[in-house]
């Protein structure tokens, strides 16, 4: 199976080739429009089997089954924890697409988001499951005053059996990461590490899994974020 989770930065419809060339069998996208309601025939067609989640119908999440297999949403807890986008596969598989929201106060934003939401839903959680998308989150900004932060997620997250597939295949340490995912206002002077995709230890065989990056030189021109790529 073959993963990919991007923010494209709007207009999934202009972008479609690019999203194409990651040749995923399942494509998580933030910040894509809904197809449901897009004017644009093309991109209508070309969502196939997808499931959708956002504000408005210009900004979401969508994950979008390039392989055949059908999906449905699953109808976990939300309470007001934004945005996450639940589904099961036909093979049995689970995508827990996430894309971090502000709030306020600002210590309930972003990470803050995913905690109350892995609370909830964590029960739920099972070894046939994926967690991807835009964490806006990385350990360089963990506040040890707080009550959760981006460690204290990736270590509940470990408790369960899951580890960020990019640091389980490279070794490379949260905070640390030689491969940024996001570029602050497209400017490669300002990189950070804040896209991830989780996975059950089962499904990390070093020898048969791998974990691939967006090179700015070709992704920059159509987004501030990298795509991350897994085969398992």
């Amino acid at each position: 199976m073959r993963l990919a989770t991007w923010n494209c930065n709007g207009a999934l419809r202009k972008k479609l080739d690019q999203a194409d060339s990651l040749a995923a069998d399942i494509l998580v996208i933030q910040e894509c429009e809904d197809p449901a309601q897009s004017t644009c025939p093309e991109y209508r067609a070309w969502a196939g089997d997808y499931a959708w989640i956002g504000y408005g119908k210009n900004k979401g999440i969508g994950i979008f089954s390039k392989s055949g297999l059908p999906l449905v949403k699953l109808p976990w807890l939300t309470d007001r924890w934004e945005i996450f986008l639940p589904v099961k596969l036909g093979s049995g598989m689970k995508i827990l697409a996430v894309w971090t929201q502000h709030a306020t106060p600002s210590a309930y934003g972003y990470i803050g988001q995913f905690w109350h939401y892995l609370q909830l839903n964590r029960h739920l959680l099972d070894a046939q499951t994926l967690i991807a998308g835009d964490f806006n989150s990385s350990s360089i900004w963990d506040n040890p005053r707080s009550a959760w932060n981006h460690s204290d997620c990736v270590a509940d997250l470990s408790k369960l059996g899951f580890e960020s597939a990019y640091h389980f295949w490279t070794g490379e340490t949260q905070g640390a990461e030689q491969r940024p995912t996001f570029y602050l206002h497209r400017h490669q002077s300002k990189p950070y590490h804040i896209d991830y995709v989780f996975a059950h230890r089962s499904l990390l065989d070093p020898l048969q899994s791998a974990v691939n990056v967006g090179d700015p030189a070709v992704w920059l021109p159509y987004s501030d974020h990298m795509p991350v790529v897994v085969n398992l």
